[in-house]
């Protein structure tokens, strides 16, 4: 097994503040599908308010993951 050591040329500072900003993209998306969900609830039943849930997470999930390749390509660049 042959190890080849590449130079990492990561920027922590860029890493800091795309993790901070995938945090605070988290934070909004969940309480904006918790906020939606309560109000379709009470305004169209359950059965609206998991169809929301469900929409909501998915944006939510999409989100996330883009931000996480933020967050790796500031790290490997």
């Amino acid at each position: 097994m042959v190890l080849v050591a590449a130079p990492v040329r990561a920027d922590p500072v860029g890493v800091v503040k795309e993790s901070g900003r995938t945090a605070g993209h988290s934070v909004r998306d969940g309480s904006k599908t918790v906020g939606r969900t309560v109000r379709d609830f009470f305004k169209g039943g359950p059965r609206k308010a998991k169809r929301t849930w469900k929409a909501n997470a998915a944006h939510t999930r999409a989100v996330a993951r883009a931000d996480k390749a933020r967050v790796k390509s500031e790290a490997h660049e």
